[in-house]
């Protein structure tokens, strides 16, 4: 189990590190998009303010469900710990 797992994390890090390696130029929105909410911010409005909500709130799920899954693996892993402590005393 701790060989399988141990894999799997191997295997997501060695792509976050090509991910991060590979040096790529996108732009955050269409022209069309950043261009209505500029003229918006410029005449007082507060679209862009929901549209920077918008994208933090996208941003924040991959935490989530890595935190989510950290978790997971952490309870699991405490329960394995706690079992063969336990089995060692009987």
């Amino acid at each position: 189990m701790k060989l399988r797992i141990s894999k799997i994390v191997s295997a997501l890090a060695i792509a976050m590190l090509f991910m991060l390696a590979t040096p790529t130029t996108t732009n955050a929105q269409c022209p069309m998009c950043k261009m209505a909410a500029e003229s918006n911010l410029n005449e007082g409005g507060t679209a862009g303010e929901g549209l920077n909500k918008g994208i933090l709130m996208l941003f924040s799920m991959p935490y989530l469900l890595v935190g989510g899954v950290a978790f997971v693996w952490y309870k699991n892993r405490r329960e394995d710990a706690d079992w063969d402590t336990d089995a060692r005393w009987n």
